[in-house]
């Protein structure tokens, strides 16, 4: 069983990150309980297949009913956590907000996931990742000198600064309860784990190391030695030989150790010197086209140049090095990201899809202590 095992969590659905939050909890071993929105209580072929909604229970109540409503916070006295991604004020409109739930339960972890903050000018305006990256200063730097900021996907908002970073606070407040018998409300905002995430900017920005114009950092691509080429059929590799010794492997191994390369990484003499980088790269880059993408693995992979060949999807699943991770599994026949990270002993076990089974949603609520007159009520307010 997962480290988590034991836990009773109650996701209000939601978008984004709440849903990437309750898959890494319940890929953990903890019980989700995902409430939806009438109508869509069948998790039908989307949700089978989307790593998102693994692993949970789902549950249709109509939260503006009082049928509903009085189901979710007989359920909230059982519960140790629950979580919601309404913009502010809207749980509290519903009669659900923390003052309600921690009423029913005062160990209660309530976390709450937006992305500007529960207070604020902007804390009522909608956005998306994208808007979140570009306020907290984290999108500005990312791109290709002289052009225009570039989104990574959806990847820095709304899982590593929102979902990531809400599981990691519901945790840390579970382990806080566990000691005081007190619950709290968790306040995650994507504009704040963003800026979390840009702590290492933040730091060489502080010693005069880090530009943040669009794409003009040595860990935005600029660097001859940290950036991705085109190969000889039109495929991509990743340079990263950041440190002297790696630099020095990968001139080595492309036969430029003496060339006037030789000093222009990182810690060389020249290798701050962004008219060095400018220099340089078309020279990298017109070795690295002159072979294809699975010769340059032959050549680089596994040795201390700091190589990798740019994968799609498929491609990265068949790697043999998350192969032997086990990086990518299988759930209802489709690839998905197995749980991570790893544990020595409480190992998760691999994700199931959602599931709206009557009788295992029943056989949960015995296990979360619900009485029999709670059972019916759950079963009876479910809209389906």
């Amino acid at each position: 069983m997962g480290p988590l095992a034991g836990v009773r969590v109650i996701e209000l659905d939601s978008l984004g990150p709440g849903p990437f939050s309750g898959m890494m909890l319940a890929d953990m071993g903890a019980q989700v309980l995902s409430i939806t929105r009438p109508g869509a209580n069948a998790p039908g072929a989307a949700a089978e297949h989307d790593p998102l909604r693994r692993g949970r229970q789902r549950l249709a109540l109509d939260l503006k009913s009082a049928a509903g409503r009085e189901a979710l916070l007989e359920l909230v006295e059982h519960a140790d956590v629950l979580y919601e991604g309404f913009r502010p004020g809207v749980a509290e409109q519903l009669g659900v907000g923390p003052e309600d739930c921690l009423k029913r339960n005062p160990a209660l972890v309530y976390g709450r996931v937006t992305g500007w903050g529960q207070e604020g000018p902007l804390a009522q305006a909608a956005g998306h990742d994208i808007n979140y990256l570009a306020l907290s200063g984290a999108l500005h730097p990312i791109g290709t000198g002289g052009g225009k900021p570039v989104p990574p996907l959806n990847l820095v908002a709304d899982f590593g600064g929102g979902g990531m970073m809400l599981a990691f606070g519901l945790v840390c407040a579970l382990l806080e309860a566990r000691r005081s018998g007190q619950g709290q409300v968790v306040d995650t905002a994507m504009v704040d784990g963003c800026a979390a995430l840009m702590a290492m900017a933040l730091g060489m920005r502080g010693t005069g190391l880090f530009n943040d114009a669009v794409g003009a950092s040595v860990l935005a691509g600029a660097a001859h030695f940290y950036d991705t080429y085109a190969t000889a059929d039109g495929k991509f590799i990743a340079i990263g030989a950041l440190e002297p010794e790696f630099f020095r492997e990968l001139l080595d191994r492309l036969g430029l150790a003496d060339s006037e390369l030789a000093d222009t990484g990182l810690f060389g003499p020249r290798g701050l010197d962004p008219a060095v980088w400018r220099q340089m790269k078309p020279r990298l880059a017109a070795v690295f086209a002159s072979r294809t993408q699975a010769q340059w693995c032959e050549l680089l992979e596994g040795s201390d140049a700091c190589f990798a060949p740019v994968l799609t999807l498929e491609e990265a699943a068949r790697h043999p090095q998350l192969q032997a991770r086990g990086t990518f599994t299988e759930v209802a026949g489709r690839l998905q990201n197995a749980p991570a990270p790893r544990f020595s002993r409480s190992q998760p076990e691999m994700p199931a899809p959602a599931t709206d089974d009557p009788d295992q949603l029943a056989e949960w609520l015995v296990q979360w202590g619900c009485g029999e007159r709670l059972r019916r009520q759950v079963l009876a307010a479910r809209v389906g």
